[in-house]
């Protein structure tokens, strides 16, 4: 049995606060429920049963006919704008979950992607517990440490170093007729600007550019009461507070008062080989002689239904006791419902693998014709919301348990402009092999078939999958063109991957839509039966973490299971939007299908009725893609794999990019960007639109050289380089000085001038490495958190670069009067010399 840290304490102070009016029969049940589990305290059926003082009024005559009440797990009274809440003693102690949304934006509030409908404003624990004086308190409640076992001198010191704190406290307006729960004037509580119920923290408010509430301005709409949740709805006026874009704020704010699960679902930790997120606390328990962190992955409670059980053991489908159901936002355009729903129903294949049949659907929510009690803002519904927004974004966040990491619902988040993004990415990935891409608005179909893979990409979110990275670069490139193969077996292995489309694919190969779009794949089934299959017969957690253990280790045999973090600082094979296992390879091949793209833009692109915008927007996402395919080179360069196991596999965690490999990175770059790209000069566009070759490749080459010459990149190679336990050749500092200097200063070796593109990467080269050797600030060191083994290797790094830089000073002072040059290279040599001599002065040798 899961327990928690924060529960004994509240426990003993609701009992230690009715100790003097409780009968002598509650007395002995105190002390029994003194070991008891916070998850298993029961409450105290006998509370209350005594007479009523006399300063607390009738039931009758606070709760009055004329009232509406909404029956639930706490019953809302109301009449006009007055609130009661009948809080029963049996949900005493008992853990209340509380969500708090934006359920009615102001477009003046809005900060970048936040402040839509939907948008999530606060999240805690609270429990109700009797106090002194006739007052009912509200204890916020922490999870991040806890000991499971009550009956250790250690559980008592967690409590002690633990209290929780009161958030609210209540009084006590009346108790029912039986006197089983107690009435509580909430008016006052509601209308006010509390950061329980509405805005948790001023970080929400100050994104906002908030001030305070204005009172005269505000009010509570309803109070709705469900079987184990209340939704309250309230319009708020704020004034204007920090960054204000208007002189006061109007908005719309749900509060949802959730009761988690009395018997919480069993755990499962997390293994980082398998990409869940998860929730963490200091566990002082799991170690038995120090404190470590447990780690529960984040995912549904899905167990058969009861008369199931056997035939589930037996290996027969069943469906869940409660199934994952989406509902459509009735907002929604109605042409792109259908997708919508099958971008959730493609997941039943995944969770088949698990046990469980119809386990996931979507449908359409009711109208208020066909269910006057259904409500968007119930928390007991998951849907998918739909945001008439500008932002080209869609996102797929769940609300979670803090004690277990059991999904309790979701609301995926549907931007109505994701479709202009989608709409760019497919024409310039797979307009060159597509004849229906070749267009500024798509046909529904397609379009709808791109909603449907993002669909289903969110919802995986929603079941909580993290992004696979690395999943693309299990496919070997060569097999991206393969029309039979990649038909069938997916460009990749993981429609959680940032794997867009297959940009890989050429005209000739004659590949399909099914070769060119994502898919739920081989990694998607695997990660859903290790977060889903249920499993009885094991005792607790850490018995199931020890069979799931050696499950994976063995299944990771099959490397299209791979799962590759999207925090991967170095690896190379962890990238969004790249393909395959050659980023030089599949770039290759994306740079020939831009090239026949950027020969066609202005005829695809072409509207009579319009400007050339829509012609310029589109030539600067081919720009974009090209720099992407550039940008995963770059990873190759000082590059490390790293390969998450666990002590029993066999084999290093880390280990350098191939030599050959780095060094077929560097020579692509100099190829396709170093070498000046002419190609993207597309005369047919440029005289229709402004010139912005030169200052968009100049800021692509700068960004390159950027990533080329970080100083973690720098540091990682030094590592590898002076590693006693490296056996395979390693690609230097010092050889990717010399393999740059080459590439950057070409003429010079072959003693001609320098055209005006490759005069500004030269300088933009020298800036670079007079930065690194004479930083103006330590700004990126203190990003990437400095260490004295960083400092050590910085010493060195210096000192090459200082020794490349005294080189190319030889160099270019010998050419910068060379008759063979004209007189803008000789202007420029110059200059480069002057500046290497004037920063490096003290100790630069020329």
């Amino acid at each position: 049995m899961f327990r928690l840290n924060s529960g004994r304490s509240a426990w003993l102070l609701s009992c230690v606060m009715l100790a003097a009016s409780l009968h002598a029969t509650a007395q002995k049940k105190k002390k029994k429920d003194k070991a008891s589990t916070p998850t298993e305290v029961k409450a105290d059926s006998t509370a209350g049963k005594k007479p009523e003082p006399s300063k607390l009024k009738k039931y009758s005559d606070v709760i009055t006919k004329e009232m509406r009440t909404d029956k639930g797990f706490i019953t809302v009274h109301s009449k006009g704008d007055d609130y009661y809440f009948e809080v029963p003693f049996a949900i005493m102690g008992k853990d209340i979950l509380i969500v708090n949304r934006v359920a009615a934006a102001s477009v003046d509030m809005r900060n970048g992607n936040w402040g839509l409908t939907g948008d999530q404003i606060g999240e805690a624990v609270y429990r109700f517990e009797k106090a002194r004086n006739n007052n009912l308190y509200l204890r916020r409640l922490s999870f991040s440490e806890y000991s499971a076992d009550s009956t250790t001198a250690m559980y008592t010191s967690v409590q002690k170093n633990n209290v929780q704190a009161i958030a609210a406290a209540f009084p006590i307006v009346a108790y029912n007729a039986d006197s089983s729960a107690v009435v509580l004037n909430m008016t006052d509580f509601l209308n006010s600007d509390n950061d329980i119920t509405y805005f948790s923290k001023s970080l929400f408010k100050d994104r906002a550019g908030m001030g305070a509430q204005q009172n005269d301005r505000s009010y509570v709409k309803y109070v709705h009461a469900y079987p184990t949740n209340v939704e309250v709805r309230a319009f708020k006026t704020y004034a204007a507070g920090k960054n204000p874009t208007s002189a006061n704020y109007s908005v719309e704010l749900n509060s949802s008062m959730v009761m988690l699960p009395e018997r919480p679902a069993r755990p499962r930790l997390q293994d980082k080989r398998v990409g869940y997120f998860s929730i963490t606390h200091r566990d002082f328990d799991a170690h038995p002689q120090s404190v470590v962190n447990t780690s529960y992955a984040v995912r549904w409670r899905l167990e058969p239904k009861p008369e199931d059980v056997e035939k589930y053991k037996r290996g027969e489908l069943v469906e869940p006791a409660k199934p994952i159901v989406f509902y459509i936002d009735p907002s929604t355009p109605k042409k792109w419902v259908p997708y919508l729903i099958q971008g959730v129903n493609d997941w039943q294949a995944a969770f088949e693998q698990a046990g469980f049949k119809n386990a996931i659907y979507a449908r359409e929510a009711p109208s208020r014709e066909e269910d006057s009690t259904w409500s968007l803002e119930d928390a007991r519904h998951s849907a998918i919301i739909y945001r008439p927004s500008a932002i080209a974004n869609a996102m797929g966040p769940n609300v979670n348990d803090p004690r277990t990491g059991e999904i309790l619902e979701s609301h995926i988040f549907w931007y109505h402009n994701v479709m202009s993004v989608l709409q760019k990415w497919y024409f310039i990935q797979c307009a060159a092999v597509d004849t229906g891409a070749r267009k500024l608005v798509f046909d529904d179909n397609l379009m709808g078939d791109l909603i449907r893979f993002v669909s289903s990409h969110e919802v995986g979110h929603t079941l909580g999958l993290m992004h696979n990275f690395g999943s693309s670069s299990t496919v070997p490139v060569e097999n991206l063109r393969n029309k039979a193969w990649v038909e069938k077996y997916g460009h990749t292995p993981s429609i959680m991957d940032y794997a867009r489309f297959n940009y890989v694919a050429q005209p000739e190969d004659n590949i399909g839509r099914a070769g060119l779009y994502p898919r739920i794949n081989d990694y998607d089934k695997w990660a859903i039966e290790w977060g889903y299959r249920w499993r009885p017969d094991v005792k607790n957690e850490w018995e199931e973490q020890k069979l799931l253990t050696a499950i994976v280790t063995d299944s990771l045999k099959n490397k299209r299971l791979w799962f590759g973090n999207e925090m991967e600082p170095l690896d190379p094979r962890s990238q969004n939007e790249d393909l395959g296992d050659d980023a030089m390879k599949a770039g290759t091949y994306g740079i020939m299908n831009l090239k026949r793209i950027i020969k066609n833009l202005g005829e695809w692109t072409n509207q009579p009725q319009k400007d050339y915008s829509d012609m310029r927007d589109m030539l600067s996402t081919l720009y974009n893609q090209y720099s992407t395919y550039v940008g995963h080179v770059v990873r190759n360069v000082g590059g490390e794999y790293h390969y998450e196991k666990i002590t029993s596999q066999p084999g290093p965690t880390y280990v350098p990019v191939e030599y050959k490999r780095q060094k077929e990175a560097v020579a692509f770059l100099d190829k396709e960007l170093f070498t000046t790209p002419e190609w993207l000069n597309e005369k047919s566009l440029m005289d229709k639109i402004p010139d912005r070759f030169g200052i968009d490749l100049i800021e692509m080459q700068r960004s390159v050289l950027n990533g080329i010459f970080n100083r973690v990149r720098m540091t990682s190679m030094l590592g590898a380089q002076f590693d006693s336990k490296t056996t395979n050749k390693v690609y230097t500092v010092e050889e990717l000085m010399q393999d740059m200097d080459k590439v950057i200063f070409r003429e010079l070796y072959e003693g001609k001038s320098v055209s005006f593109y490759r005069r500004n990467l030269q300088k933009v080269y020298i800036n670079k490495l007079l930065d690194l050797v004479y930083p103006t600030d330590n700004m990126d060191q203190m990003i990437s958190g400095i260490t004295q083994m960083y400092t050590y290797y910085m010493t060195d790094l210096s000192n090459i670069m200082r020794a490349t830089l005294t080189k190319e000073l030889q160099l270019i002072s010998k050419y910068q009067n060379h008759p063979g040059m004209d007189k803008e290279t000789q202007r420029h040599l110059k200059d480069l010399a002057y500046k290497i001599k004037k920063i490096g002065e003290r100790d630069l040798k020329y």
